[in-house]
């Protein structure tokens, strides 16, 4: 069975950077394409970066198009997703999911000065 584990979030000063990686067991991550979500305090979930599993096909929100770059490390079986310029809107939970079944438990980035 596929197990998602993110790590890398924290607490950032606005436009600063955070890199935060999705680790995959059970199962090759390659094999599939995974999405980024966050959700801020008191709001729905929602999508801000998503790859084919190929990765041929990477597409961002319009608020992160630019400034998020999402990779992968097939050798460790992961997916990260680079946030610069960041925004204190963009404080939130940041979860990874693969076929919208598969969830991590999620990792908090606050972005504060």
């Amino acid at each position: 069975q596929l197990k998602l584990v993110e790590s890398g979030g924290g607490l950032v000063q606005p436009r600063g950077s955070l890199r935060l990686s999705c680790a995959a067991s059970g199962v090759a991550l390659d094999h599939f394409g995974v999405v980024w979500f966050r959700q801020a305090p008191g709001k729905e979930r929602e999508p801000n970066s998503c790859t084919s599993s190929s990765g041929v096909s990477t597409n961002y929100a319009a608020s992160v198009k630019g400034r998020f770059t999402m990779s992968r490390d097939n050798d460790k079986n992961t997916m990260s997703l680079q946030m610069n310029s960041l925004k204190p809107e963009k404080t939130a939970v940041y979860y990874c999911n693969v076929v919208n079944v598969y969830w991590g438990q999620g990792t908090q980035v606050t972005v504060s000065s």
